[in-house]
């Protein structure tokens, strides 16, 4: 602590000294200013922090002190402007490349147990024979009972060609069984399927944008295009985003070569950048279709929103999520690092979609949507109007509709996933997901496996209807209430099995993934959800009328909303 006091007193006099200079020579009394304001602050926190370390009533971790203060001041600016400590560079690199060293399987707690939830293809863990649905008791030889998902998921990762063994318990089978696998360098696909939806339409779905994901995804279109494909839908749902020039370069895929594509602006000259397409595109005419909803964003948004201003693409979906701010790394200390906000983006008709104003809370510190005053209307090249301040506004806009209570459950408490590990038990062999079919007989096995579980759910009136009977009780209406309540009770009581028979169709639906996921992996549960996907069937009607296509993009027909709605 006294190396440190010392160490400080010598930089501080060193600061006054550089601000004093400055002064004097340019006579920059606010620049002088906010250098006063910084160190004094900084010199009030050591202070702060040098009197809490000696005097606390109890001991005190420095280190965790530090990393507090830290993620708070980083909070007060906005979610995406984070520290990077050494312990979190692996899953800092495994966002920006997609590979990590391990097995290629994750895991879920179901009770108390520790399932194998997802595999990778082609990685240690399948080629081991490890399946979906198997129960995990040991990592090299220790329980994993008291040990949490996180920390499970960070064991099976390590150096590439280190050895771990498990301990699993396959269900319908009691006798435990180890599995020794070498850990591998896993690449995760930024397109995790691809493939025809009609006889002359080809789908690509993009996950992610790490690195090389322009490569995957042209691939793919190539790939697609020999295959007699003539329209193309991207699927962009769910996609978080990632590296904007990976974003630049798909977009290069379908525009041609020097269209700018976005354009940064920060408080730093340095990162204001214009961002133009450098290669000729693989197809430029091709008639394209972009699925969009909530979950897209940043990345994700610049391809769409590039796609949609350049009068490229139909835009499908939700509107999406609303990210336009940048973030570069930037080296700290000790090998660790801070990946902060450096500037907004604009997609090439000039407008940010940020959604969120960080820059203004309220009174409580909240977080609030760019107001409706300052939101500015656009023209794409054609002239069709697009507006800034919050996410992509989709050409053809799609609803979602609410799940109901009883799917809501069987998802969340996992009877899905359950089911369908014993449904593959009793089944040696599926069929691939083109010819997989569900049967009546396969759901009413299913509805006899719920009976055996004591499955049972509250719907929402029977919740609400409960949460008034507490309100009756305390209020003191409750025993000269009593008869009506029960009465309405017992009249809003739910029957299971018709619940389930009215939902029958998204309970089959979301079985055949779950099913599919353990035979043919994530490309198998993509599949076999695809001819049932309202968004994929709007997308195949828009790109089956050229009219309506071409009047889209031409600014005739005026942006709707479609008539299907997902259920899911």
């Amino acid at each position: 602590m006294k190396a440190l006091r010392n160490l400080w007193k010598k930089t501080r006099s060193r600061i006054l000294l550089l601000v004093g200079i400055i002064g004097l020579a340019f006579g920059t009394y606010s620049f002088v200013d906010k250098d006063f304001k910084l160190l004094k602050s900084l010199d009030i926190y050591y202070t702060l922090f040098r009197e809490l370390n000696l005097y606390y009533v109890d001991e005190t971790d420095p280190e965790d002190l530090v990393r507090t203060s830290i993620d708070g001041m980083l909070e007060s600016l906005d979610p995406y402007t984070v520290f990077i400590p050494e312990s979190d560079l692996d899953e800092y690199e495994f966002m920006t490349t997609g590979e990590y060293a391990g097995i290629g399987a994750m895991i879920r707690k179901i009770g108390p147990q520790i399932i194998i939830s997802d595999i990778l293809e082609n990685n240690p863990a399948q080629k081991a024979g490890i399946k979906i649905g198997d129960i995990l008791l040991e990592i090299n030889g220790h329980s994993v009972s008291s040990k949490s998902s996180s920390q499970i998921n960070d064991l099976f990762k390590g150096e590439p060609n280190s050895t771990i063994e498990l301990t699993l318990e396959r269900p319908n089978n009691p006798k435990p069984f180890k599995k020794t696998m070498i850990r591998e360098q896993i690449t995760v696909s930024n397109v995790p399927y691809y493939g025809m939806v009609s006889p002359t339409v080809g789908f690509i779905r993009i996950s992610n944008f790490t690195i090389n994901a322009h490569v995957e995804v042209k691939n793919a279109l190539i790939a697609l295009k020999s295959q007699g494909a003539e329209g193309m839908i991207l699927d962009l749902r769910g996609n978080p985003g990632g590296l904007l020039i990976e974003a630049v370069d798909i977009a290069n895929l379908f525009i041609d070569k020097g269209q700018e594509i976005v354009r940064t602006k920060g408080k730093v000259k340095q990162w204001d950048n214009i961002y133009k397409t450098p290669s000729p595109a693989t197809d430029p005419k091709i008639p394209l279709v972009v699925l969009v909803n909530h979950n897209s964003a940043s990345a994700s948004e610049i391809v769409a929103g590039a796609l949609q201003d350049l009068d490229r693409a139909v835009v499908i979906g939700i509107k999406t999520f609303g990210k336009g701010l940048v973030q570069t790394t930037r080296e700290l200390s000790y090998n660790t690092k801070l990946k902060v906000t450096t500037a907004k983006y604009y997609i090439p008709s000039g407008r940010c979609i940020q959604a969120l104003d960080y820059s203004h809370r309220d009174a409580e510190g909240k977080v609030g949507y760019i107001s409706d005053t300052l939101i500015h209307e656009f023209s794409t090249r054609t002239g069709r109007k697009v507006f800034d301040g919050g996410g992509i506004n989709p050409d053809i806009t799609m609803q979602n509709e609410p799940i109901s209570r009883i799917v809501l459950n069987l998802y969340s408490r996992n009877y899905l996933f359950n089911y369908a590990t014993l449904y593959l038990i009793k089944h040696d062999s599926v069929s691939r997901p083109s010819n997989f079919r569900f049967t009546d007989q396969d759901f009413a096995d299913f509805s006899a496996f719920l009976k055996k579980s004591d499955f049972d759910y509250q719907t929402e009136t029977e919740e609400a209807l409960s949460k008034l009977k507490n309100i009756a009780e305390k209020e003191k209406y409750w025993e000269t209430s009593k008869t009506e309540f029960t009465a309405l009770k017992e009249k809003l009581k739910h029957d299971k099995d018709i619940d389930l028979q009215n939902n029958k169709q998204e309970i089959t639906d979301m079985l055949k993934e779950e099913i599919m996921s353990r035979v043919y992996f994530q490309k198998g549960r993509i599949e076999i959800s695809l001819p049932s996907d309202p968004f994929i069937l709007q997308a195949l009607d828009v790109l089956k009328n050229p009219t309506l296509y071409s009047g889209i993009l031409a600014g005739t027909y005026k942006p709707y909303l479609a008539e299907r709605s997902p259920i899911k």
